[in-house]
């Protein structure tokens, strides 16, 4: 399983009242709601192996003041996490995903990541935009389902279409129904360019004279959405431990910020996994 954690502590963040505070008064509505919600996750999933990934460079000012505390917890707790200066948190999971040797379960509420669901590896996603009790299985097949198009073109599908929260414009007068034909007949942005550069192709004229005036973002915007499948990463196990590897820390961190029940349950539901994945304590 790998979390898309900066989705899921964004979730949080708003979802959470920001009187949920530390002792001290600082807000830990993202800690929490992040501890609560892998918690659910490993309960109800089971996964063998977890990845917390995140971004190393792009945060937001409230994610700084969170993320120090967020990566000290995952730390202490034994869960892994991975990043590299230079990607975006995408660009993780996408590598991970495409390395992996077992079936894949990627959480996050970013369309962006239905470009990696891949039937024959068993590559999912599981869409947090209804919340974790609610979560959507996205494959092939739910992708088809959602847009008309083969289940591994969403990213070409998008830059057409325009996504507000990549900045993605998409090409003016294309909507979704067009860009789903454009790419049923045509398979891609590239091959869109190689029929309007033959200069057949069977385009209405109209749809072909939209392309045209787009064709500069057209060169550009794949490069938004298509993400990195060779981020440098060392080697991540994933493994969940049956105890935490600093259970000193961990109690440290908890009572400062006033974790409470939230970190009980995370800690209860990472040992009871790892615990059932092996078979003895």
């Amino acid at each position: 399983m790998l979390l898309d954690t900066a989705s899921l502590y964004y979730r949080a963040f708003y979802g959470m009242p920001e009187t949920v505070t530390a002792p001290d008064g600082t807000p830990v509505n993202a800690i929490r709601g992040l501890l609560d919600a892998i918690a659910r996750l490993v309960r109800d999933r089971k996964p063998e192996r977890l990845v917390a990934c995140l971004d190393a460079d792009w945060r937001p000012a409230f994610r700084v003041a969170a993320i120090g505390s967020i990566t000290q917890v995952l730390v202490a707790s034994g869960v892994a996490i991975a990043e590299h200066e230079g990607y975006e948190a995408d660009d993780v999971i996408a590598t991970l995903a495409a390395r992996a040797a077992t079936p894949v379960d990627v959480v996050t509420g970013d369309r962006d990541l239905f470009q990696l669901v891949d039937d024959d590896r068993q590559v999912r996603v599981l869409y947090t935009i209804r919340g974790l009790a609610r979560l959507e299985v996205v494959d092939e097949a739910e992708v088809t389902k959602k847009y008309d198009i083969p289940g591994r073109s969403y990213a070409d599908f998008a830059v057409l279409r325009g996504d507000p929260s990549d900045g993605l414009p998409g090409v003016p007068g294309i909507g979704e129904k067009t860009a789903a034909t454009l790419i049923r007949a045509f398979g891609s942005i590239d091959g869109i360019k190689t029929a309007l550069d033959s200069g057949h192709g069977g385009f209405p004229a109209g749809t072909r004279k939209k392309l045209e005036a787009a064709r500069g973002y057209l060169d550009v915007a794949p490069s938004v959405v298509i993400t990195a499948t060779s981020v440098p990463l060392a080697d991540v196990d994933g493994t969940l431990p049956a105890r935490p590897p600093d259970a000193e820390l961990l109690t440290e961190i908890g009572a400062a910020l006033g974790l409470g029940s939230s970190l009980t349950r995370f800690r209860a539901a990472v040992t009871e996994a790892a615990v059932t994945e092996r078979g003895n304590p």
